[in-house]
């Protein structure tokens, strides 16, 4: 697959703008800075007296991001922080309020086949999946030493992986002869553990599920996103918007449920009744951003 010139195209960013509303002067924040596909648009909207502040939790995304970021004209401060730090971030910028907040959860092109990262089913890499280097323990270490009952809890409740316990068994046995050591080696294990439908090839890898469960679990993806909804709202200035863009059911689900939650308080409104999606055009441009989902929240006067 060839990879944009960035590494990552921005996903919704029309929509993003629209939505959030980056206007001079204003300080925003960028969750989840990336490639800076998102953040280098929304700083020239913010313009010479505008602040953007961004964070990551790869330093080295963070790391270009900030090259990226070089000619941005309004203030620009970068953090390599996972977007559950948020509060402590502004702590140390000195800005409670914002006039804007945005997360997209998925990752980058660029880190998908970057061996380096271990996430790719479809080439030999370590597996590895872990996106921040102050995270302890890696997809190898999960799968050479969960019980088999724990990794198939963790494939079903973060990928709704229905065949978890037959891919959990398989992983089980195969790791009593060696351990698990390659995204090669456990994509092909996967496929071996479910069934096939016979005629035509799915259109999906039947290891995505895997992969992703595990990825979400080495790198507690369910856990920093709840503290992230409940810190974010909190400080937004009266008339900030709050996006998520999220990329899968579990996610989604998590960001509905939170939005809900905050809107029953009074203090917030829901701006985006159903979530958002990628047009036609975008989709056919860029594949991965099919199963995007854009909501966002606005704190009420």
């Amino acid at each position: 697959m060839d990879l944009p010139s960035t590494g990552h195209d921005p996903v919704l960013l029309d929509e993003v703008l629209k939505l959030l509303n980056p206007q001079p002067g204003q300080t925003f924040i960028d969750c989840t800075l990336g490639r800076a596909g998102h953040s280098s648009v929304i700083a020239k909207h913010l313009d010479q007296s505008g602040l953007l502040i961004g964070l990551d939790a790869d330093p080295r995304n963070l790391e270009y991001a900030q090259a990226q970021l070089k000619s941005a004209p309004c203030t620009v401060r970068l953090f390599h922080a996972n977007f559950a730090e948020l509060e402590d971030v502004l702590t140390e910028v000195g800005t409670p309020g914002v006039h804007g907040i945005l997360a997209d959860l998925g990752i980058s092109t660029n880190q998908l086949f970057d061996e380096q990262y271990g996430l790719s089913f479809a080439q030999h890499m370590p597996l590895n999946m872990r996106l921040d280097p102050r995270i302890e323990q890696s997809a190898q270490e999960i799968v050479n030493t969960f019980r088999e009952e724990d990794l198939a809890n963790l494939l079903f409740d973060l990928a709704q992986e229905r065949f978890s316990r037959r891919i959990a068994r398989k992983i089980v046995e195969a790791r009593r002869q060696a351990p698990i050591t390659t995204t090669e080696r456990l994509a092909d294990l996967v496929r071996q553990a479910i069934p096939s439908r016979g005629g035509a090839p799915e259109k999906i890898d039947p290891a995505t599920r895997t992969f992703m469960a595990l990825r979400m679990a080495v790198n507690d993806e369910i856990g920093n996103l709840t503290k992230l909804l409940r810190q974010a709202p909190q400080h937004l200035l009266p008339g900030g918007r709050f996006g998520v863009i999220s990329f899968h059911s579990t996610e989604d689900r998590v960001v509905k449920q939170a939005f809900r939650s905050a809107e029953q308080t009074g203090q917030i409104r829901l701006i985006t009744k159903k979530p958002v999606s990628p047009a036609d055009a975008e989709t056919a441009r860029n594949p991965r951003s099919r199963s995007a989902k854009l909501r966002v929240i606005e704190r009420k006067s």
